[in-house]
């Protein structure tokens, strides 16, 4: 929030990042680009309305695309 972020997603547990607000993002219409389980890609805004509108599939920076 500090450094003007809206939202924030996550690959991770499922039962672990939902109590810090995360939900499943694949709902919400934001895709992985790359194969995941869906209950475990996750999405949390950070300000009211931060998700309106929200669509598409995530792009890493570069060096993620390395790996």
């Amino acid at each position: 929030r500090r450094l003007g972020h809206r939202l924030f997603i996550v690959l991770g547990h499922p039962t672990y990042y939902p109590r810090f607000g995360f939900e499943p993002a694949h709902p919400r219409g934001i895709e992985a680009p790359f194969p995941v389980r869906s209950e475990a890609w996750m999405v949390h805004a950070l300000v009211p309305g931060a998700l309106d509108g929200v669509r598409g599939t995530v792009q890493y920076a570069a060096p993620f695309n390395a790996l």
